[in-house]
């Protein structure tokens, strides 16, 4: 009797012994990237550590349907392990399963309301199910759980600036900055937020401390261009648009902006050159081009040829009455013909009568004393 216990004992000290031997090897394998050999170890031992190992190397190697398996049973059997539940709702995440990440993450909150992770994550299943009120309260208790959590201060900045809510915006991304002040998402939203409320100098140190760190992409040039042109650093704003062409020599509106540069800076023969090229390389239509072209001309007293560009705005977009309406004036400063100009004036009546009261009332008032200059004319 005595030997049979003894030769049991054995037995099972042999088994753990193996099994350790197991865990020691597939923890290896684990550990430098064999995935698939790890499982084949990991299945060697029954303990909740070798099936969360199992979990773990299938979501490494992108068989998330196993993944998942492994971790909801491994769940049902041990629900107390916290960590198998917060990487299964993590999982849930990145395949897109919201609600099953929502339903989990509520109840780990439930455990442990004080987990930031578990309030972001919360939050980010909320927000992909369209609850943005949720998602928002959730944010909100993570970065109250902990300040300097810094993915639910982004999302918090991010959503208010989204929404044109300058001071809460600033308010989370400040916060941000003040923990992790090269953070180039944080630099770019608070860049934002001040160019969207048009404190243009405010701006400027953000977009150039984002080219600085490296993000050297057209929409930083773009807006920091726009911010030196809003603030009369022209020349700076010329050698950004300059900087925009040579990224990419199609970029309509950098040399459309470059035009407004010169033109602001008074030197007109290069504002008229860059519209032309603007012109040039638009693929759509060129309306605003050949008005703001039609403008300059017309400042120079060049009427006949703002008169040629306000034709060609015109035929660009033909339900726009502004452009008809230049047309009209400029035609009733060139012409002596009381009838030609009363012509241009009634169709300006026909197409934009009731779209522009405005204008129309102007042009009634013309039309009017047009009719008693013909009259006085044929007695």
């Amino acid at each position: 009797m005595k030997k049979t216990i003894a030769f049991c004992f054995f037995i099972i000290a042999f088994k753990a012994e193996a099994q350790s031997s197991a865990l020691v090897v597939a923890d290896s394998l684990y550990a430098t990237g064999n995935y698939t050999n790890a499982i084949n170890y990991y299945a060697k031992n029954a303990s909740s550590k070798a099936s969360l190992q199992i979990a773990r190397a299938y979501n490494a190697i992108g068989n998330y349907d196993k993944a998942i398996a492994e971790y909801e049973a491994l769940v049902v059997k041990t629900p107390g392990l916290q960590i198998a539940r917060f990487e299964l709702g993590k999982l849930y995440v990145k395949v897109k399963r919201y609600d099953d990440g929502r339903k989990l993450f509520t109840g780990l909150v439930r455990d442990e309301a004080n987990n930031p992770e578990y309030l972001y994550y919360q939050g980010e299943c909320f927000r992909e199910l369209e609850q943005v009120a949720s998602s928002l309260v959730a944010y909100k208790k993570a970065v109250a759980v902990d300040s300097t959590h810094l993915k639910s201060l982004f999302q918090l900045g991010k959503y208010f600036t989204i929404q044109r809510e300058p001071n809460e915006a600033l308010g989370y991304l400040d916060k941000g900055l003040q923990f992790y002040p090269n953070d180039v998402a944080f630099i770019n939203l608070k860049g934002l937020v001040l160019f969207n409320n048009d404190q243009f100098q405010k701006a400027i140190p953000f977009f150039e401390r984002l080219i600085e760190l490296g993000e050297k992409k057209e929409f930083v040039y773009t807006k920091l261009a726009y911010c030196y042109y809003k603030t009369w650093e022209l020349e700076k704003a010329k050698s950004t648009y300059h900087t925009l062409i040579r990224m990419d020599d199609y970029n309509h509106e950098a040399y459309f902006n470059l035009a407004a540069v010169f033109s602001k800076d008074r030197i007109i023969d290069s504002a008229k050159y860059y519209v032309k090229k603007a012109i040039e390389v638009q693929a759509v239509t060129f309306e605003k081009e050949y008005s703001f072209l039609a403008g300059m001309y017309r400042s120079e007293d060049d009427i006949k040829t703002a008169l040629k560009y306000y034709k060609l705005a015109h035929k660009e977009d033909p339900t726009e009455p502004r452009f008809y309406y230049q047309i009209c004036a400029l035609v009733d400063q060139t012409t002596t013909d009381a009838t030609a100009k009363l012509v241009y004036y009634e169709n300006f009546i026909k197409k934009y009568g009731k779209q522009q009261r405005y204008l129309s009332d102007i042009v009634t008032k013309r039309i009017s004393e047009l009719k008693k200059e013909i009259h006085l004319n044929t007695d």
